[in-house]
């Protein structure tokens, strides 16, 4: 396919209101459009307005009776979906930050093991692993760091905590670059999964974290990578058949882990009174097959 060249102009906030009117989107309140428009961003709307275009959608013709409100409702229905997601995740990333911290320090008997290169199979990976995390601890601010340097010798302090340090993409990297496998086998044992699914269900999380983070669209997202499942589940998992690239994937890893680190979780109920706080969402937009609840993991 040959390249073209952009050829769109600038349009005020006012001008895009206008175009989406002569679409046939129905506004009610044009000054109240473009306030919104203003402070969220077309760009960032189009992507809840898609959904609302008649087919074929290249032709960018609203669907009969579609309202501007609409559109705000599913911005809205993902905004308070990635809050949602980002709290339960920030749980996963403190459980699984404890985890291979102390876990690998137990095991290897070496407690400045993340600035070990010692342990790790790629060499380049680490070191620039290492030159971040070099950074992040000369410019860190924070007072159990200060604590450290005014009171120790030693250059760095012990894994768990210059680990705190660490984002949970960069402890995922740290992780994968192990370099003794059965100490990867233990860190997954503790969540009750072989180390392939574990990493592979680490870099989900990551992904997922960083676009609720990030303010990016979630709720009908493909991912562009596919999780490993794992067969000959101990913990309740899922039964049906679904699209492991759908968010409602990424939301049963979310359950799962949520279900070992704190079994009386209500991610379940906080999920279900979203849905009838949005009863005109598709949630099979979503990946959500039907009867989705009865599923042994949401029990």
């Amino acid at each position: 396919m040959s390249k073209i060249c952009f050829s769109k102009s600038y349009k005020n906030a006012l001008d895009l209101v206008t175009l989406l009117q002569s679409r046939g989107l129905i506004v009610s309140d044009a000054q109240q459009a473009e306030r919104y428009i203003q402070n969220i961003g077309y760009y960032r709307l189009s992507a809840y307005m898609y959904p609302f275009l008649q087919e074929p959608k290249s032709h960018h013709q609203f669907k009969n009776g579609t309202l501007f409100e609409d559109v705000l409702r599913l911005y809205r229905f993902d905004k308070k979906l990635r809050v949602l997601l980002f709290n339960e995740i920030e749980k996963i990333e403190i459980s699984i930050r404890e985890a291979i911290m102390n876990l690998v320090a137990e095991e290897t008997g070496d407690i400045y093991w993340l600035t070990n290169p010692n342990h790790f199979h790629n060499q380049s990976i680490f070191f620039n692993s290492h030159n971040l995390l070099q950074r992040e601890y000369a410019k860190s601010t924070e007072f159990f760091i200060e604590h450290f340097k005014c009171t120790y010798w030693e250059p760095f302090p012990p894994a768990w905590i210059l680990g705190e340090l660490l984002p949970m993409g960069n402890v995922n990297i740290y992780f994968r670059n192990l370099k003794d496998k059965s100490i990867k086998k233990c860190v997954a044992k503790r969540f009750h999964l072989h180390a392939p699914v574990f990493e592979s269900w680490l870099s989900v999380l990551t992904l997922t974290r960083n676009a609720c983070c990030h303010h990016s669209r979630v709720w009908n997202k493909v991912n562009k990578i596919i999780p490993n499942d794992m067969k000959g589940m101990t913990d309740p998992w899922i039964i049906m058949e679904t699209d492991k690239r759908r968010v409602y994937f990424n939301i049963c890893i979310i359950r799962f882990f949520l279900n070992i680190i704190s079994p009386s979780n209500d991610f379940r109920s906080k999920i279900q009174w979203l849905f009838i706080d949005f009863p005109e969402i598709d949630i099979a937009a979503l990946g959500f097959p039907p009867g989705w609840e009865m599923e042994p993991l949401w029990q």
